[in-house]
């Protein structure tokens, strides 16, 4: 090896960091009048939220956190106060601006709803959305302030 040659350099190069904490919450069911068919309006019905919530930063029980029972119990409370919503793709970007809205410390949000049994021959058929709080910025019209 010649002298000028550093063959462990790429050990002490900046390493690629992970996506970092995140709280999840699995098969979170809750009834929400929800759809576009006429039958669907008579009364509410059932969906399922999935949901992975990225921190800003490390959560500290002195500072900032995020607590997975409240925001269960406070997107139940949202849901079961909204008026009907005929597209679960609306009821998805609500539910995705009230969670970047309330809990500051949130920079990323992956929601999966989907209604159960809604087709036969399926498992499951709903909708995704994945934003960052720059998302959710420009879709509020919030970005740059």
């Amino acid at each position: 090896m010649k002298p000028t040659e550093t063959p462990f350099l790429a050990l002490d190069a900046p390493r690629v960091r992970g996506r970092g904490w995140s709280i999840f919450v699995d098969a979170l069911t809750v009834p929400v009048r929800i759809g576009i068919h006429s039958y669907e309006h008579d009364g509410p019905q059932s969906i399922v939220i999935d949901a992975r919530l990225g921190y800003r930063c490390e959560p500290s029980e002195a500072g900032e956190w995020i607590d997975y029972d409240g925001y269960c119990t406070r997107l139940a409370a949202f849901l079961a106060s909204k008026p009907h919503t005929r597209l679960l793709e609306t009821l998805v970007a609500d539910i995705a601006v009230l969670s970047f809205r309330e809990w500051p410390v949130l920079e990323t949000l992956e929601l999966a709803v989907h209604k159960p049994k809604i087709r036969p021959g399926t498992k499951r058929v709903g909708v995704a959305l994945e934003w960052t709080r720059e998302d959710y910025s420009r879709w509020s019209g919030t970005a740059g302030l």
